[in-house]
């Protein structure tokens, strides 16, 4: 905790080699932060009042190798991204919360009530179920004043809900604990928090942006997933990492997602798991003729992308790791047909008018041909698509794709080595 004063000092101050893990090095770029944090801690206290407060900061979220492949216990390569949330937050000694999040309504929790109300997502509902997580795990809570700013576009695929959840999971480690809610906890809480709301999430998101940097994750073990941080320098490649909102929303498609893992469970039931995870890709194929009519051909096709995919991702790993960035993207590329054909989670089979992510990929293809990769980011159906571009490329690239879906709808990224953290200036 700091005055509002000194704080602003310390950002008016410039050189901050913390600030710099989280936006880089860009002079512009970091004044652009330094003033977005000035900004809200002013909303903050002509609020609230308080002129004591803590700085935090969550990641978005960058999905590289693993599509839909978490649920099923599966691996994923992934990586918090320098797009956050941040979130300007005081004790008020009450047991009462109270959140202005910009552009949303204020509202506020009752910590003496930590039942989800009609088991939908909201941010109360997500702040109640994560309060009983971290009270769960033998943790305090309390009552607290926070004004929260995202730069985690919602429907970007970068998990602007999964980076709001451990965000909450941070404040209430960092105000009351000391620090001590364990980030891979925190992504446990922020899962179950969505589950209790009825939405049936995997946890990469979660672990990732509460993680930080460049990580792969094998959830083969479901309490104890392992956690493996990548040492692999993507600016030494001469590639950029570009993320593009190709348009569309999410909203409305909790069927579409659902169906996914669902699909997925019921060939694994019928071959004897739960899960996919324990099973073989041989072990699918053999048993397609005895299941086939009991679970349809879509769901055969997703066990067979999640097989596929989820072997790819070992792959990838050590590919970077042997620093064969060449084969890494072939391996993406491989990861995106199996995304469109097997995994179909590319358009909504009903509104095959409405195809966004598949034009945005068919844009890639033309220009990256022989030259990058392209895949689905994300969810999938709506959304984002993820590509890694030549920098020789990249005006070309990105002029390409913003003449059909927008100015500002392509993002350069880089991936931070901070999870969602208390923000040390």
């Amino acid at each position: 905790m700091a005055t509002i004063s000194s704080l602003i000092e310390k950002l008016n101050g410039g050189d901050n080699s913390f600030f710099k893990e989280l936006y880089g090095t860009d002079q512009a770029i970091l004044k652009e932060q330094a003033d977005r944090y000035v900004k809200y801690m002013n909303e903050f206290k002509s609020i609230y009042g308080s002129e004591e407060v803590m700085l935090l900061s969550s990641p978005g979220r960058t999905e590289v190798g693993g599509n839909h492949t978490d649920h099923q216990l599966g691996r994923v390569l992934a990586g918090a991204v320098n797009l956050d949330n941040i979130a300007v937050a005081a004790p008020n000694g009450t047991n009462i919360v109270r959140i202005t999040s910009i552009g949303f309504d204020p509202f506020e929790v009752d910590l003496s009530d930590l039942e989800v109300k009609e088991f939908k997502i909201t941010p109360g509902n997500l702040v109640r179920a994560i309060a009983k997580g971290v009270k769960d795990l033998g943790l305090e809570i309390g009552g607290f004043d926070a004004v929260i700013h995202g730069c985690v576009p919602e429907g970007s695929g970068l998990s602007s809900s999964a980076s709001f959840e451990v965000l909450i999971g941070a404040i209430f480690s960092n105000l009351f604990n000391e620090g001590k809610l364990d980030p891979v906890d925190n992504a446990k809480i922020g899962q179950k928090a969505e589950h209790a709301c009825k939405k049936f999430c995997g946890l990469m998101d979660q672990t990732a942006c509460a993680v930080g940097g460049f990580i792969t994750i094998d959830f083969a073990d479901a309490a104890n997933p392992v956690v493996k941080a990548l040492d692999f320098d993507f600016a030494k490649t001469g590639y950029s990492l570009v993320i593009t909102n190709t348009g569309g929303s999410h909203g409305g498609l909790d069927e579409e997602y659902n169906a996914l893992p669902s699909e997925m469970k019921d060939v694994a039931k019928e071959l004897g798991q739960e899960v996919l995870r324990p099973l073989s890709m041989e072990d699918v194929v053999s048993g397609i003729p005895t299941i086939r009519e009991k679970v349809g051909d879509r769901a055969l096709l997703r066990a067979i992308h999640f097989q596929a995919d989820n072997a790819r991702v070992v792959d990838e790993v050590e590919a970077l790791e042997a620093n064969k960035f060449d084969k890494f993207l072939e391996l993406v590329i491989e990861s995106g047909f199996s995304s469109y054909m097997y995994n179909q989670n590319i358009y909504v089979a009903k509104d095959v008018r409405n195809q966004s992510v598949s034009l945005g990929l068919a844009l890639s293809d033309l220009v990256l041909k022989g030259k990058g990769a392209w895949r689905v980011h994300g969810g999938g159906f709506a959304g984002t698509i993820q590509a890694f571009v030549p920098n020789d490329l990249l005006d070309t690239y990105i002029s390409t794709l913003e003449s059909v879906f927008g100015e500002g709808n392509c993002h350069k990224l880089f991936i931070r080595s901070k999870g969602a953290v208390e923000v040390e200036l």
